[in-house]
């Protein structure tokens, strides 16, 4: 009796590394989906906190990684590498899906003899291309003779999601062969869909890690600068610091942020649409972005976005389709926009339609998940 061809055909496998398990959660599930829904096996190494449960009941396969962000000691690399590699020796996969810039670096060394695919997603450039500190200056030189040589080996396929980090990293000597543009993870714009104004005064939505390269210092000047001309404008702010990144915003300058009128601090939310449905505007005068989630997320939820003229963030954020864009730290460039957007419903209520069809267009999940099972299969 002759086997059924199914029944024989290789299990493809495909792993995926990230730094947190948040951070996989917040930007790499809807790949890993439609992965899955492709007929991936799908496993995910990644430091665990609380997201364990989220992902095991997405029927991945979980294994625990010691990744310490920030940390530049070589013996901490090393035990990351070997743990890696003994993934990759244990699960056999055919691709490796390494997420940011830390995990690109490590995982490619770690992948150095190893024969399956690899691919490389830098999903921003962050600290070590915004900061003009000692240290960042340190570190971009060393990743500009370190990247090449990772990024140009023959199983490797280098993922960006906006031009500009593309442009960066081929003048840093990527391979142009080599690399693939798709615009960000995707967003489920069937969960997240449009939702009527909040009633009360105008509220700014702030989402994303409290560092300074998200410009959220930027963010609390400009609501000072409307509250001093009597403008009843509030702002929520959902989001902590994070320690582990040199840019951070120190906690105790935060809680100073809450004694001001018309600032609430919420930390971390599991939903995001508890934020969208109290706020009438997007706000993020990020640096620099690979492509924002936050910002993908009240477009489809119909927000209007003001967010930098910046790397990552003009890719959705479109003048007079579906937001404003202004001057990186220029808080009084920021309230000027804002207060034009308090002051015309109408225009809010235009901007946030073209947000919301620019999800549908080109950002929502279903199409970022077909351009990415397309690139797995070629792969393979």
């Amino acid at each position: 009796m002759p086997m059924d061809p199914e029944s024989i055909r290789p299990i493809r496998r495909i792993l995926y590394i990230a730094n947190e398990d948040f951070a996989f959660l917040m930007n790499r599930l809807p790949m890993a989906r439609a992965a899955r829904d492709a007929g991936f096996e799908v496993h995910v190494a990644t430091n665990v906190n609380s997201g364990a449960a989220a992902i095991q009941a997405e029927g991945f396969s979980l294994h625990r990684l010691q990744l310490q962000r920030g940390a530049l000691s070589p013996l901490a690399a090393f035990s990351t590498l070997t743990a890696i590699r003994s993934v990759e020796r244990k699960i056999k996969p055919s691709i490796v899906h390494h997420s940011g810039l830390q995990c690109c670096v490590l995982g490619s060394l770690a992948a150095v003899d190893r024969d399956f695919a690899v691919v490389n997603a830098i999903t921003g450039l962050g600290f070590i291309f915004t900061s003009a500190s000692w240290r960042a200056r340190l570190l971009k030189l060393g990743i500009a003779r370190l990247l090449p040589w990772l990024l140009n080996r023959s199983s490797s396929t280098v993922l960006v999601q906006n031009p500009d980090d593309r442009d960066a990293l081929l003048k840093l000597g990527a391979d142009p062969r080599r690399m693939r543009l798709i615009a960000g993870s995707g967003v489920n714009d069937e969960a997240l869909r449009p939702m009527p104004e909040p009633d009360g005064p105008i509220t700014l939505g702030f989402a994303g890690r409290l560092l300074v390269d998200k410009g959220i210092r930027a963010l609390v000047a400009a609501h000072d600068i409307l509250r001093a001309q009597k403008q009843d404008i509030r702002l929520i702010i959902a989001g902590n610091p994070d320690p582990a990144n040199p840019a951070s915003v120190p906690q105790e300058e935060v809680e100073t942020w809450t004694k001001r009128p018309g600032i609430k601090w919420i930390g971390h939310i599991s939903d995001i649409r508890v934020l969208w449905r109290a706020s009438h505007i997007a706000v993020l005068p990020s640096h620099r972005e690979g492509l924002p989630g936050a910002l993908l997320e009240a477009a489809a939820c119909g927000r209007p976005l003001i967010a930098t003229d910046a790397p990552g963030c003009r890719e959705i954020v479109r003048p007079d389709i579906s937001g404003l864009l202004v001057p990186v730290e220029e808080p009084e460039a920021l309230a000027r926009a804002i207060l034009q957007l308090a002051m015309s419903p109408s225009l809010r209520e235009r901007l946030g339609r073209g947000a919301r069809q620019l999800v549908q267009d080109e950002f929502s999940s279903k199409i970022v998940g077909r351009a990415i099972v397309e690139l797995y299969d070629q792969l393979i």
